[in-house]
């Protein structure tokens, strides 16, 4: 009975020593939808190279990401936004320093059904067409037919993006909405999806979910400027205007393990992967 005893505390103690050194080699990632199979992409190359580390990646949006580092429920938050005053304040509070570091550049991609005739469009026109100003199809050439307004829900850092690039034309002091009739999505994909199921229907999101299905808008800054489409080379190039940074939060800079991952990310492989994955790299 003594030795049974000693058995199994020998093997709850193995068990515990195990659970912790795997700690001691694992990585939490939370954040931004957007950059969810890039980081997963980044994740399975370094455990492949690297087979006793453990890096766990899920999405919920930045607003989410930055919330779990705060909280301390993650190690690396994504997030297609730059981090808030209020975040940072909240996230001092709780002994967290926020340190950023930009990964990749994304273009944001304006979406609708290939059956739909309309193919490209102002920023004035969409930021009409999202805060409800244009309703209908016919208003910009297209169909006769009501416009369905799809969006990411307010917890995205698309959301908060595309509000404040589009339909408030960069003015600090803007206060247009989102139609209140549009659907709020939770993720890309369920845009993406909608998108190709309603001809009516028009959406964003990052430009690496752009397939078959669905219809990439050419952009224009207004209607006497060319209208561009949303691809690597327009991006970095600035020309695509509405495109953006993609950022990792740690708290502070990056250590240990943290720091190996992140070295990786922004190494010559890890940028490739950014290319491979629809995205624009930093570095060349």
């Amino acid at each position: 009975m003594f030795k049974k005893a000693i058995f199994v505390l020998i093997l709850f103690l193995s068990t515990v020593l195990a659970f912790a050194a795997k700690n001691d080699n694992s990585i939490q990632i939370k954040g931004s939808d957007t950059m969810v199979n890039l980081a997963q992409a980044w994740a399975e190359k370094y455990m492949e190279e690297n087979p006793g580390d453990f890096v766990a990646v899920t999405g919920g949006g930045s607003g989410t990401g930055l919330s779990s580092l705060i909280s301390g429920s993650c190690d690396i938050a994504m997030s297609s936004r730059n981090i808030k005053d209020k975040e940072i304040v909240l996230a001092q509070q709780k002994g967290i320093t926020p340190f950023e570091i930009k990964v990749a550049l994304d273009g944001l991609a304006v979406v609708t059904s290939p059956a739909n005739p309309v193919s490209k469009l102002t920023l004035d026109q969409l930021a009409g067409i999202f805060t409800g100003k244009i309703s209908n199809w016919k208003e910009v050439g297209g169909k006769d037919e009501k416009i369905v307004v799809l969006s990411r829900e307010v917890n995205s850092g698309t959301h908060v993006y595309f509000k404040e690039h589009v339909l408030r034309n960069n003015n600090a002091n803007g206060k247009e909405e989102f139609v209140p009739s549009a659907l709020m999505l939770s993720s890309s994909q369920a845009i993406a999806d909608e998108v190709a199921a309603n001809s009516a229907a028009i959406g964003y999101y990052g430009m690496g979910y752009i397939s078959s299905k669905q219809k990439a808008i050419a952009v224009a800054k207004d209607d006497k400027s060319e209208y561009v489409n949303p691809s690597l080379e327009n991006v970095l190039s600035d020309k695509y205007p509405i495109s953006r940074p993609l950022f990792l939060y740690t708290h502070n800079q990056p250590q240990g393990l943290i720091k190996k991952f992140v070295d990786y990310v922004l190494s010559k492989e890890g940028q490739e992967i950014v290319i491979k994955t629809d995205f624009v790299p930093i570095k060349k």
